[in-house]
């Protein structure tokens, strides 16, 4: 940068105000702020970049024709899920979220409250009666977190160090699991029958033991299945003296039973589904639910908001045990927790409100009689078969396309060519599997969206 150059988007950059910031701090150069960097860390060089965009058109134009280069959900055909849905988002959400006083919701300390605490603390009481529990969390940043912490509030609730997760689970969460609780935790997988989608029972009670803190599964699960053995896996790990953590999508809330029922001492999940737009991968927000137990309260990193009568005999929503939080004293917090996702919990506490109990129960059947409408029409298709797993399936499910002599790659190519996105290729994470693929459906395909699928489908195998 020039000593005469100000860049419109870049603060403090004009001369005359870095000379003044400079003087009333006692330098003579920027470079004596970076004195502490040694040498042969700092690059000298020029970057290789094009050169600044100075005026909003330019740079509205450069953008623009960027984004132009994707293919997005509304202009094609989307069968794609494995952690982030199409859902329908109701207009009230966008409306409520983009307000000026939760458009900036922060975890933080507030300079300011116009209702924000109000807000959070409802969708914490709204999930809450979605999971049947006592106790909801202000949203992390995505489920896979929540999935990570509430696995190590196991481990600190028990004093254990070793959990046992699922080897349905999402691969991506796998290995954002086993890298937040490296190195003092071990993260030890079991098995799933590779028939029906379910886990392997057997498997499980063979390395259940006295040092394990967690069992932590999906259910549903990436691959779609319903697991139907969740009383008999929280029986076994709490045989143990461990807790059970389910991740539960709350999207399927409404007509299954929640991990609560059949003995999970901690849920969590990801708030996507719940009236929040996909976004190129977000925006995503991670609960954790629990019983109103002191022993799980306190080991909570997160806000947790409650109410209260003030002395002026009104209602007032603030923050409870704040104290064991890294806000409060950050040597003493739980675990350390900054930016979260607060305005993604608003906006799932504007869509649960919306829906209702009735609203849930019918987004859940829609998404499962869709789910099983697709897999009928595809199994018809030579050499597909679907669903690949017997478990009942919620809003994915397996297909296998061994039986075709085509790759997933292959197959999801000639779809793109007609404006489809096929299903997710497992063949790298899930090789037992075979040529499979996980196809998703929800409420926002209509009868017709599938029978294309399956008629462009059976089309493209053709050659």
């Amino acid at each position: 940068m020039s000593d005469t150059f100000t860049h419109p988007y870049i603060p403090n950059s004009d001369p005359v105000i870095q000379r003044w910031m400079m003087d009333s701090i006692g330098i003579e150069d920027i470079e004596e702020l970076f004195a502490c960097i040694p040498e042969s860390l700092r690059f000298r060089g020029k970057m290789n970049l094009p050169e600044p965009l100075l005026s909003e058109a330019a740079l509205r134009r450069r953008v623009m024709g960027r984004l132009n280069k994707n293919r997005t959900c509304e202009e094609a055909l989307s069968f794609l899920g494995g952690g982030c849905w199409q859902h329908q988002v109701p207009a009230v959400c966008d409306e409520v979220n983009r307000r000026s006083e939760f458009l900036t919701a922060y975890a933080g300390e507030p300079y300011e409250d116009h209702g924000r605490f109000q807000a959070l603390f409802e969708y914490e009481s709204l999930m809450a009666e979605l999971l049947e529990t006592d106790v909801v969390n202000v949203p992390t940043n995505d489920g896979s977190q929540a999935a990570a912490t509430a696995l190590r509030m196991a481990c600190r609730a028990t004093g254990r160090d070793e959990v046992l997760v699922a080897g349905s689970t999402q691969p991506d969460r796998f290995r954002i699991v086993r890298n937040y609780l490296r190195p003092d935790i071990r993260v030890t997988r079991f098995g799933f029958d590779r028939t029906t989608g379910l886990l392997d029972l057997k498997d499980l009670k063979s390395k259940v033991s006295d040092k394990v803190a967690a069992v932590f599964f999906e259910n549903p699960s990436f691959l779609g299945c319903v697991e139907t053995q969740g009383r008999e896996i929280a029986e076994a790990i709490h045989a143990a003296g461990g807790l059970l953590v389910v991740f539960a999508d709350p999207s399927s809330l409404g007509v299954l039973t929640p991990p609560s029922r059949y003995g999970a001492d901690l849920s969590c999940g990801d708030i996507q589904p719940l009236g929040i737009h996909m976004s190129f991968g977000g925006g995503r927000g991670g609960y954790i639910a629990s019983a109103d137990e002191e022993r799980l309260v306190q080991e909570y990193p997160s806000r947790l908001f409650g109410i209260a009568p003030t002395e002026k005999g009104e209602w007032g929503f603030g923050d409870v045990a704040w104290e064991r939080t890294s806000f409060a004293k950050r040597e003493n917090g739980k675990e350390f927790v900054g930016t979260a996702a607060a305005l993604w919990g608003i906006t799932a506490g504007v869509y649960l409100a919306l829906m209702g109990p009735k609203g849930m129960r019918e987004l859940g059947e829609g998404i499962m009689q869709r789910a099983r409408y697709l897999a009928a029409l595809m199994d018809k298709i030579p050499g597909v078969a679907a669903p690949r797993l017997s478990a009942v399936p919620f809003k994915e499910f397996v297909v296998n396309f061994d039986g075709t002599g085509l790759s997933v790659k292959e197959i999801n190519r000639r779809l793109l060519d007609r404006n489809i996105f096929g299903g997710q290729d497992l063949s790298a994470d899930f090789p037992e599997l075979g040529q499979s693929a996980l196809y998703c459906t929800t409420e926002v395909h209509s009868k017709a969206d599938l029978d294309r699928l399956a008629s462009e489908l059976a089309s493209c195998l053709k050659g």
